[in-house]
């Protein structure tokens, strides 16, 4: 018998990275790719999610900032629209992405370096 695992588990499951579906307040239905889990101080969970599809007021190369929320004992993704917490998470980010050796452009290298400051 095949379990449900919710949308929270999956982003939380460091070895899953498949797609993932939101609801809106109004039920519309939304894919994303899995970007990244930003754990940032104790207690706070930012996940970044790329929308699969075309999106209003995202581009094609954006990448929104959603926080892991308990609401009336639910985990829930709430989409972060405070400048500097996305502006923090995405410099977070860049940082584990050089850990790794991977390469980040210098455009946002010099973004990180000016958060440090």
């Amino acid at each position: 018998m095949n379990k449900q695992i919710s949308e929270i588990d999956k982003i939380l499951d460091e070895n899953n990275n498949d797609n993932i579906v939101l609801y809106d307040e109004n039920n519309k239905k939304t894919e994303f790719e899995q970007v990244a889990v930003i754990p940032m101080g104790e207690d706070n969970i930012y996940v970044i999610l790329k929308p699969v599809d075309k999106m209003p007021g995202v581009e094609d190369d954006e990448a929104l900032v959603f926080h892991l929320e308990t609401i009336d004992d639910d985990d829930c993704l709430v989409i972060c629209d405070d400048d500097k917490i996305v502006n923090d998470v995405f410099n977070e980010y860049y940082k584990l992405l050089q850990e790794e050796g991977i390469e980040v452009g210098e455009e946002y290298l010099n973004e990180v370096k000016d958060e440090e400051k």
